[in-house]
């Protein structure tokens, strides 16, 4: 049924006033009727129905009879409206093109200055996970993401996606920060995502180096950014930034958060600690501890209160995730070696560390170092009681 006092509003977008707007309507509803009936049936005080009636006379929305008493008859709403209507419309194309116009100039005024509009969109919440997912098995050729703690959770939901495309042989890279290392989501990501740690603090998706979706972690909402050449060209420099700065983290998928963040705690106190200086203090120390030792102990690490298999398993982690190397025991012959495919000294502090560990712990240890220009570093730790 049609709520009539709805179509009175309505009619005041056409000009009515409120009282015409309920006399027309209630005219279409009784049809022919004198002037006290309206009055009664709109509830228009009498007072007032004869202005209104010679108003809507005036507008061609009603007859009026010579006689008396006055009968009121409305005229049907497509005569009545059918001039309004039109005006209306012209009134809209009008509108319409002064629009075009204006934009017209404000692009012509855009390129002289040197400048172009691009467009983003807004995504809310309930959709950010929805428009993530869309963009992923879309993907051509790359997906690069830096994401804090809740771009990881939406990125753990995305699993499937991220397996399609890692199947098309996409290159997936991630960056995350340190805290998420070993967490739940950090374990549901395809072992096939290369991942490294810096210390990000937003969530960017970068799609085929182009497409980017950006989401803010305080409310969850998004916006997605396309053809934005400059923006995806200076996200895709700040990534490629972050990544060479940043500490691989893949050989920690198996590990428990503990150990993860262990390594990775190790791994940076290392990398921070002045290693040039701290070598030079090495070998020319008459101390049988290194500086190395020292600073991992005033940072809450102590290596010397760990098993033998639990450092050489460290250093392994390690050496893998800095250099590609490896430790390798040969229980035997009593040889350690640690190996390096970068051949600039980047095993060294962790064979340093090893090596005052055993001295810390009652082994004597002779040190071999082998440099290969091609095939990286190795170095060999003799071990007797």
């Amino acid at each position: 049924m049609v709520d009539e006092n709805a179509l009175s509003v309505s009619l005041e977008e056409f000009g009515l006033s409120k009282y015409e707007s309920r006399a027309y309507v209630s005219l279409l509803t009784k049809g022919s009727i004198s002037a006290s009936e309206l009055s009664y049936y709109s509830e228009i005080p009498r007072t007032k129905v004869y202005p209104v009636l010679l108003k809507l006379e005036k507008k061609r929305l009603v007859i009026l009879s010579k006689s008396k008493p006055i009968i009121c008859t409305p005229i049907a709403p497509e005569d009545a409206f059918d001039d309004i209507v039109h005006e209306q419309i012209n009134k809209v194309n009008a509108m319409n093109s002064l629009v075009s116009n204006l934009k017209q100039v404000n692009e012509a005024s855009k390129k002289s200055r040197g400048s172009e509009e691009k467009r983003y969109f807004h995504v809310s919440a309930n959709n950010v996970l929805n428009q993530l997912r869309t963009m992923i098995d879309g993907s051509k050729s790359s997906i690069q993401i830096m994401a804090d703690q809740w771009g990881m959770g939406l990125l753990a939901e995305c699993k499937d996606e991220l397996l399609s495309v890692l199947r098309r042989g996409l290159e997936v890279k991630l960056i995350i920060p340190s805290t998420l290392i070993g967490s739940e989501s950090f374990k549901i990501i395809p072992n096939e995502v290369k991942i490294r740690i810096s210390e990000t603090t937003q969530n960017c998706f970068i799609f085929d180096q182009t497409e980017l979706l950006i989401i803010d972690s305080d409310n969850g909402k998004g916006a997605t950014f396309s053809s934005t050449d400059i923006l995806g060209a200076n996200q895709t420099k700040l990534f490629a930034q972050v990544w060479k700065s940043g500490i691989k983290v893949n050989s920690m998928f198996d590990m428990t958060k503990a150990e993860a963040q262990e390594i990775y705690r190790i791994i940076k106190l290392v990398n921070e600690g002045a290693l040039g200086h701290l070598l030079t203090t090495t070998i020319s120390s008459k101390d049988s501890q290194t500086e190395i030792l020292k600073m991992l102990e005033s940072n809450g690490v102590n290596i010397k209160e760990k098993t033998l298999d639990d450092v050489l398993e460290i250093m392994d982690v390690a050496l893998e995730i800095m250099c590609s190397g490896r430790v390798t025991f040969d229980t035997k012959n009593k040889n350690i070696s640690i190996e390096s495919k970068m051949n600039s000294g980047h095993s060294l502090p962790w064979v340093m560390i090893l090596d005052e560990y055993l001295k810390s712990n009652g082994y004597k240890t002779r040190l071999v170092y082998q440099s290969q220009q091609q095939k990286g570093e190795k170095t060999h730790i003799k071990i007797s009681s």
